[in-house]
């Protein structure tokens, strides 16, 4: 039986999860994709569960849906896509019917024209007109035969794989428009890790031949996939409400604010401020942290090392925000998403909600796309009022030729803070420096997902890295090592046709340790 014992010293309410083992018990922050797996995972096997989710109303973080006068907004658009079985399943058994089949369509405005993406050769050097075809392609020649050696940016890493005349036509401006700095002070390590194992050849490849069985296919060239009918955070309230069944506990509106290990009771405390303003504390045998690397240093008790301490604070992100207009449906166009290459506007790319699921449009006579803008948080843009960026968003779409004003009946504005962590040339250092210093200084810790790692992923990765971390907090040890997920994980990458599940294949599992 367990049960929450319940105090008050000064203003600060104290909370501690009694169960018959503290060890058994978990902290749990952040109510996105990594947070609830973990969660679900965990009250799976007994362990008393609080998750607390900075969020007023929404579960799922960036992976959430917004609700407006009917229609349901995605924040960035999420595929749910996986090799791994065990995350495939995971979706399949938490919505069945609900997780439907879409077709992948997607494109790049750039000079007035919309190109396939991903790149379809023939269609591209097509639409480039003579000239720009042949510079492109002898471009594309002189990196295949001199490549730049051991590529060190963005880039040089996209030079090498399709040369520089279609890196400043296809890559250059969308790219500095969502990280707001040059090309060449971006990590490789982006590229490597979204566009893993794309090059032009590939393209090439996927564009002529069909998509038989058996035939390995770079995920970023994956032509369907399944899609919540009412848009991503329909999984996550799901697992949410699983997890709340299953005896853990959900609160909302819960900000952390610091978490303190107590090496006298081997127990850690984790404050949080909520919607009143007023402190709460819970205590916990395991802390399961998805929140930003950089907070979660800055409120660690004991102080990590200065060294650490600058390692995390040097740790940047960039920040989102979406304007949802809804207009009268014209078929003006099918893509899931578009792009946006142009670089007289500042709209970064636009999502088509109802080509996601015509579910998410509650009229069919109507449609909405979601303008998306890339922006940090001190920047005029992100200060903007909704009626300006509605406005702008408006202007920017009739310019595109892809609304006409008259069409555009109301429109939303919704900002997500630290939307992507960003891979600068010093990004690499910092987190190393932040992990050593956790691993070796604060037992059950666990950090997970996007933020909790500063790993640009998917929600695929985000979850695995969750089911990792439970597995080795199940078993009293570290099993297996999270940090390995999407870096050279091949139980993701590799698809080679049997169930691939981090229990049954010593090969395919990331990061296994020696001595499990």
């Amino acid at each position: 039986m367990r049960s929450c014992q319940f105090s008050l010293i000064g203003n600060e309410a104290m909370f501690a999860i009694e169960d018959p083992s503290s060890n058994r018990s978990a902290v749990i922050i952040g109510a996105g994709p990594a947070g609830l797996t973990a969660a679900d995972r965990l009250t799976e096997q007994g362990y008393a569960v609080t998750v607390l989710e900075k969020d007023q109303t929404y579960v799922g973080g960036i992976s959430k849906t917004i609700r407006y006068k009917g229609f349901h907004f995605d924040i960035g658009g999420h595929r749910f896509f996986s090799k791994s079985r065990e995350v495939e399943n995971y979706w399949r058994e938490t919505l069945g019917n609900a997780l439907i089949e879409r077709r992948r369509k997607s494109r790049i405005f750039y000079n007035g024209t919309l190109f396939s993406y991903p790149l379809k050769p023939f269609d591209t050097l097509l639409k480039l007109g003579p000239y720009e075809a042949f510079v492109s392609v002898f471009s594309y020649l002189k990196a295949r035969l001199w490549p730049i050696r051991e590529p060190k940016n963005f880039e040089e890493w996209i030079t090498n794989q399709f040369g520089q005349r279609l890196f400043k036509i296809f890559f250059k401006t969308y790219t500095e428009k969502v990280w707001g700095m040059r090309c060449d002070e971006i990590s490789a390590d982006w590229a490597a890790q979204r566009i893993k194992g794309l090059s032009t050849g590939k393209a090439i490849l996927n564009s002529i031949l069909p998509n038989r069985p058996g035939r390995q296919m770079v995920k970023t060239l994956i032509d369907s996939f399944r899609y919540p009918r009412l848009g991503p955070g329909m999984m996550w309230e799901a697992i949410a409400e699983k997890v709340t069944t299953n005896g853990g506990k959900l609160l909302m509106d819960r900000e952390v604010i610091g978490c303190e290990w107590d090496r006298t009771q081997n127990l850690w405390r984790v404050r949080c401020r909520n919607g009143n303003g007023h402190e709460e504390s819970y205590r916990a045998g395991h802390v399961v942290s998805s929140m930003a690397l950089r907070e979660l240093v800055a409120g660690l008790a004991p102080a990590p090392s200065e060294a650490t301490c600058r390692a995390a604070r040097s740790l940047k992100y960039r920040d989102f925000l979406i304007v949802a207009l809804v207009t009268r449906d014209r078929d003006q166009f099918d893509d899931n998403w578009i792009y946006v290459h142009e670089p007289g506007v500042k709209v970064g790319r636009i999502q088509n909600f109802k080509s996601w699921s015509p579910d998410m449009v509650p009229d069919p006579t109507f449609n909405c796309y979601g303008m998306e803008y890339f922006c940090f948080e001190d920047d005029e843009l992100w200060k903007s009022d909704d009626g300006s960026l509605i406005e702008l968003a408006t202007a920017e779409l009739v310019s595109l030729g892809l609304a006409a004003t008259d069409d555009i009946v109301d429109g939303c504005v919704i900002r997500q803070e630290k939307a992507y962590p960003v891979y600068d040339a010093a990004y690499q250092a910092n987190v190393a420096q932040v992990r050593s210093e956790i691993e070796a200084s604060y037992p059950n810790l666990h950090v997970i997902g996007r933020n909790g790692m500063h790993r640009y992923n998917n929600q695929d990765h985000a979850i695995m890295t969750a089911i990792l971390a439970v597995k080795n907090i199940v078993a009293g040890k570290k099993i297996y090592d999270v940090w390995r997920v999407n870096q050279d994980a091949e139980y993701h990458e590799e698809d080679t046709g049997s169930d691939i599940t981090v229990a049954d294949s010593e090969r395919l599992t990331p990061g296994r340790t020696k001595e499990a």
